[in-house]
Protein backbone atom coordinates (compact mmCIF):
# COMPACT_ATOMS: atom_id res chain seq x y z
CA UNK A 1 0.00 0.00 0.00
CA UNK A 2 1.50 3.29 -0.66
CA UNK A 3 0.51 5.17 2.63
CA UNK A 4 2.34 8.67 2.61
CA UNK A 5 3.74 8.77 -0.70
CA UNK A 6 2.80 11.98 -1.99
CA UNK A 7 4.91 12.06 -5.33
CA UNK A 8 2.84 11.46 -8.47
CA UNK A 9 4.33 8.51 -10.33
CA UNK A 10 2.80 9.48 -13.84
CA UNK A 11 3.09 5.98 -15.03
CA UNK A 12 6.47 6.12 -15.77
CA UNK A 13 10.35 5.07 -14.26
CA UNK A 14 11.75 7.34 -11.81
CA UNK A 15 14.39 8.61 -14.79
CA UNK A 16 11.61 9.64 -17.16
CA UNK A 17 10.04 11.07 -14.39
CA UNK A 18 13.17 13.19 -13.46
CA UNK A 19 13.69 14.20 -16.65
CA UNK A 20 9.89 14.83 -17.56
CA UNK A 21 10.11 17.07 -14.35
CA UNK A 22 13.46 19.02 -15.52
CA UNK A 23 12.52 19.44 -19.22
CA UNK A 24 8.81 21.14 -18.13
CA UNK A 25 10.27 22.85 -15.09
CA UNK A 26 12.62 24.42 -17.64
CA UNK A 27 10.25 25.39 -20.60
CA UNK A 28 7.96 26.83 -17.92
CA UNK A 29 10.61 29.57 -16.80
CA UNK A 30 11.90 29.88 -20.50
CA UNK A 31 8.56 30.61 -22.22
CA UNK A 32 6.65 31.27 -18.38
CA UNK A 33 3.69 29.55 -19.09
CA UNK A 34 3.24 26.09 -19.86
CA UNK A 35 0.07 24.24 -21.86
CA UNK A 36 -0.28 20.42 -20.28
CA UNK A 37 -1.93 18.30 -18.44
CA UNK A 38 -3.99 18.91 -15.37
CA UNK A 39 -1.63 15.80 -13.07
CA UNK A 40 1.66 16.62 -15.21
CA UNK A 41 1.17 20.62 -13.67
CA UNK A 42 0.44 19.41 -10.61
CA UNK A 43 3.23 17.24 -10.26
CA UNK A 44 5.82 19.65 -11.75
CA UNK A 45 4.16 22.78 -9.87
CA UNK A 46 6.87 21.98 -6.41
CA UNK A 47 9.61 21.40 -8.24
CA UNK A 48 9.28 25.00 -10.24
CA UNK A 49 8.85 26.17 -6.77
CA UNK A 50 11.70 25.29 -5.10
CA UNK A 51 13.73 25.85 -7.85
CA UNK A 52 12.68 29.39 -7.42
CA UNK A 53 13.18 29.81 -3.92
CA UNK A 54 16.57 28.32 -4.34
CA UNK A 55 16.95 31.67 -7.18
CA UNK A 56 16.02 34.01 -4.45
CA UNK A 57 19.26 33.49 -2.29
CA UNK A 58 20.93 34.00 -4.96
CA UNK A 59 24.61 32.49 -4.02
CA UNK A 60 26.88 30.44 -5.63
CA UNK A 61 25.53 27.07 -4.12
CA UNK A 62 21.71 27.67 -5.06
CA UNK A 63 22.95 28.01 -8.38
CA UNK A 64 25.04 24.52 -8.01
CA UNK A 65 22.03 23.01 -6.72
CA UNK A 66 19.67 24.23 -9.13
CA UNK A 67 21.89 23.24 -12.06
CA UNK A 68 22.01 19.48 -10.59
CA UNK A 69 18.29 19.36 -11.63
CA UNK A 70 18.08 21.94 -14.67
CA UNK A 71 20.41 21.26 -17.10
CA UNK A 72 20.10 24.35 -19.30
CA UNK A 73 22.29 26.76 -18.65
CA UNK A 74 20.52 29.94 -20.18
CA UNK A 75 17.41 28.87 -18.25
CA UNK A 76 19.14 28.70 -15.02
CA UNK A 77 20.70 32.30 -15.61
CA UNK A 78 17.62 33.82 -16.41
CA UNK A 79 16.09 32.26 -13.17
CA UNK A 80 18.55 33.54 -11.03
CA UNK A 81 18.73 37.21 -12.96
CA UNK A 82 15.32 37.71 -14.10
CA UNK A 83 12.89 35.68 -11.94
CA UNK A 84 14.43 35.07 -8.37
CA UNK A 85 14.91 38.97 -7.60
CA UNK A 86 11.33 39.44 -9.21
CA UNK A 87 9.71 37.15 -6.21
CA UNK A 88 12.15 38.36 -3.86
CA UNK A 89 8.98 40.00 -1.76
CA UNK A 90 7.36 36.97 -2.00
CA UNK A 91 6.50 34.05 0.51
CA UNK A 92 6.06 31.00 -1.64
CA UNK A 93 2.88 31.05 -4.42
CA UNK A 94 5.11 31.48 -7.55
CA UNK A 95 3.01 29.71 -10.03
CA UNK A 96 -0.66 29.32 -10.99
CA UNK A 97 -2.73 26.06 -12.19
CA UNK A 98 -5.65 27.27 -14.43
CA UNK A 99 -7.83 24.35 -15.63
CA UNK A 100 -8.96 24.19 -19.63
CA UNK A 101 -11.46 21.64 -19.85
CA UNK A 102 -10.68 18.48 -21.29
CA UNK A 103 -8.70 17.21 -24.47
CA UNK A 104 -10.48 16.46 -26.97
CA UNK A 105 -8.65 13.59 -28.04
CA UNK A 106 -8.68 11.02 -24.82
CA UNK A 107 -10.51 13.81 -22.76
CA UNK A 108 -7.77 14.04 -20.03
CA UNK A 109 -8.05 17.41 -17.74
CA UNK A 110 -5.59 20.05 -19.11
CA UNK A 111 -4.51 23.57 -17.74
CA UNK A 112 -2.71 26.13 -17.90
CA UNK A 113 0.34 26.29 -15.61
CA UNK A 114 2.73 29.53 -15.31
CA UNK A 115 3.97 31.96 -13.42
CA UNK A 116 2.49 34.47 -11.51
CA UNK A 117 2.64 38.24 -12.88
CA UNK A 118 4.39 36.61 -16.02
CA UNK A 119 3.52 39.96 -17.49
CA UNK A 120 5.11 42.14 -15.15
CA UNK A 121 8.90 39.73 -16.05
CA UNK A 122 8.40 40.06 -19.66
CA UNK A 123 7.49 43.82 -19.24
CA UNK A 124 10.85 44.25 -17.04
CA UNK A 125 12.93 42.24 -19.46
CA UNK A 126 11.99 44.35 -22.54
CA UNK A 127 12.94 47.66 -20.25
CA UNK A 128 16.09 46.16 -19.17
CA UNK A 129 16.80 45.10 -22.70
CA UNK A 130 16.01 48.68 -24.19
CA UNK A 131 18.70 50.41 -21.12
CA UNK A 132 21.48 47.60 -21.88
CA UNK A 133 21.02 48.38 -25.94
CA UNK A 134 22.85 51.13 -26.95
CA UNK A 135 21.09 54.41 -29.06
CA UNK A 136 21.85 55.11 -32.33
CA UNK A 137 22.13 58.83 -32.94
CA UNK A 138 19.90 60.47 -35.61
CA UNK A 139 21.12 62.65 -37.77
CA UNK A 140 19.76 66.40 -38.12
CA UNK A 141 18.32 67.69 -41.33
CA UNK A 142 21.50 69.33 -42.47
CA UNK A 143 23.75 65.70 -41.86
CA UNK A 144 21.18 64.34 -43.87
CA UNK A 145 21.72 66.84 -46.65
CA UNK A 146 25.10 66.63 -46.58
CA UNK A 147 25.19 62.56 -46.90
CA UNK A 148 22.86 62.88 -49.99
CA UNK A 149 25.19 65.51 -51.86
CA UNK A 150 27.95 63.32 -51.15
CA UNK A 151 26.61 60.31 -52.37
CA UNK A 152 26.16 58.27 -49.29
Amino acid sequence: MRHGIKKFQLNRTASHRKALYANMACALLKERQIHTTLTKARAVRPYVERMITFAKKGDLASRRHVLRYLKQKDVVHDLFENIGPHFAERNGGYTRILKLGQRRGDAAPVAILELVDHEAIKRQEKEERKKAAPKKAKKKPEEKAEAAAKGE
